[in-house]
């Protein structure tokens, strides 16, 4: 949380209630003590175990009220004579009682008397509307590139010093790399993934990535709607779609990011069509596998939910967690499971359909969607129109020449010779299949294979 001047002008603005929703507490401790001091005012902690104390004088709370339980805290909160900051830890809970919300809202009322600065920390906090023009969220933000590049230089230089002054050896753009894929943490969650980088052989470079990811997503905790797809591919093991790899290929990050002096727009995605089992997964892995991107896969079915607004809420917070993550390849699967429109759910599908398009028009952060279809019908028209996404591609059935190499993929796969098998026949008598069904056809063969114990 970087933004120390941002949040003391608020409390110097004398802004009676402020909410930070943030999940790094130790972070924010410390930003306030610096406030306590830069402001002249004592800082009192709370949580529902350890009470109501007060921070850098060496002694508790006055009295032998038990302030674990909330009210009593706010009891002794308001009858503090000198003006104070005072941070309140996971207090979103009580919140559902009206008494609680009631009495922070007569403190806040009396700010201008006592001057206090109630700061409640969650991960989570919805203002009650009983406090309208009393309180206000601060969303902090979360480290640039050149401070997580400094702190990764700090976790090198520790490392050094613990290791006879070894170097960490990397190279510019692995060291890139890794700082901005450290985007979105906070300080404490950057600084320990860079250290779990650089500990294993002392050395940054792009086998460590992938990891780092994996463990930054997790860190989001957005699993429930959005998956980190820890398995890509390469255009090796997609076989057809020449025309899908032309595209994708000049607009290739490393081909467009570098030598350019024209400004070039950030591509903002496709949509895959056709029919099931075509590829349009494989190929979705394929893109982020061959950009070396994470791939976040968001389950189209999965974001709607019985309680109203909550629907709309899990497509926000996916699409943060997404622009979070950026650069990344945003994978929206089955997409006409979400956006086709349903007369019986008051509008719903419609509001998700419109939030959708005005962010995939207006967002600059480096997320490319690859969305697929099944049912192109059951798309409204308004988000398969040009302009929309960058290009639409259509994912038929494979001609012969390209079962035949999906065919030779899948044997190549598991290891086997793909010479030793007549695949022109085998691709003339397979027409009208999928590469799905295609797969399908080698993993019976091997079967059967094993069973008869032949040997390939």
């Amino acid at each position: 949380m970087p933004d120390t001047r941002d949040l003391q002008v608020l409390i110097e603005s004398r802004m009676p209630i402020i909410a930070i929703e943030f999940h790094d507490e130790p972070q924010v401790l410390n930003v306030m003590q610096r406030l306590s001091k830069s402001v002249g005012k004592p800082l009192y902690h709370w949580t529902c175990v350890q009470g109501l104390m007060r921070l850098g004088f060496g002694f508790d709370m006055e009295g032998e009220a038990a302030t674990e339980e909330p009210g009593e805290a706010l009891k002794q909160i308001a009858d503090l004579k000198q003006p104070s900051l005072l941070l309140l830890c996971d207090f979103h809970p009580y919140l559902k009682d009206p008494r609680i919300v009631r009495q922070i809202k007569e403190i806040a009322l009396r700010h201008e008397h006592r001057a206090h600065t109630l700061v409640f920390l969650s991960h989570a906090f919805a203002i009650p509307p009983e406090w309208r023009g009393l309180a206000l969220h601060f969303r902090p933000r979360f480290p640039r590139q050149d401070e997580l590049l400094r702190i990764v230089r700090e976790e090198a230089g520790i490392w050094a010093r613990e290791n006879q002054g070894q170097r960490v050896r990397t190279d510019t753009r692995s060291l890139n790399a890794l700082v901005s894929n450290l985007g979105g943490l906070s300080q404490n969650e950057a600084r320990r993934l860079a250290r779990t980088a650089i500990v294993d052989d002392g050395a940054i470079d792009e086998s460590d990535l992938p990891g780092i990811n994996r463990a930054r997503f997790q860190l989001m905790q957005m699993d429930s709607v959005l998956h980190y797809e820890y398995d890509t591919a390469t255009w090796g093991e997609v076989g057809g779609l020449s025309q899908l790899k032309l595209w994708l290929d000049k607009r290739h990050p490393s081909h467009t990011a570098e030598g350019s002096t024209v400004q070039l727009d950030l591509p903002r995605g496709i949509l895959l069509v056709g029919v099931q089992g075509a590829g349009k997964s494989l190929a979705a892995k394929a893109v982020a596998g061959v950009w070396h991107l994470p791939l976040l896969r968001l389950d189209m079915a999965s974001l709607y939910n019985k309680f109203q607004g909550e629907t709309e809420r899990n497509m926000r917070e996916a699409l943060q967690v997404a622009e979070t993550m950026a650069p990344c390849v945003l994978w929206l699967d089955e997409l006409e499971k979400g956006m086709a429109q349903n007369l019986s759910d008051d509008g719903l599908s419609r509001r998700l359909l419109g939030s959708f398009l005005t962010w995939l028009a207006e967002h600059k952060s480096g997320v490319f969607v690859v969305a697929t279809a099944n049912q192109i019908q059951d798309l409204p028209p308004e988000l398969v129109r040009k302009g929309r996404f960058d290009e639409l591609f259509f994912v038929d059935l494979p001609r012969r020449a390209v079962r035949e190499k999906i065919l030779e993929i899948h044997l190549r796969k598991r290891g086997i010779d793909a010479k030793s098998f007549d695949l022109k026949a085998l691709a003339e008598a397979s027409t009208g299949f999928s590469g799905a069904e295609l797969e399908q056809i080698i993993v019976a063969g091997l079967f059967q294979a094993q069973s008869e114990k032949v040997h390939l």
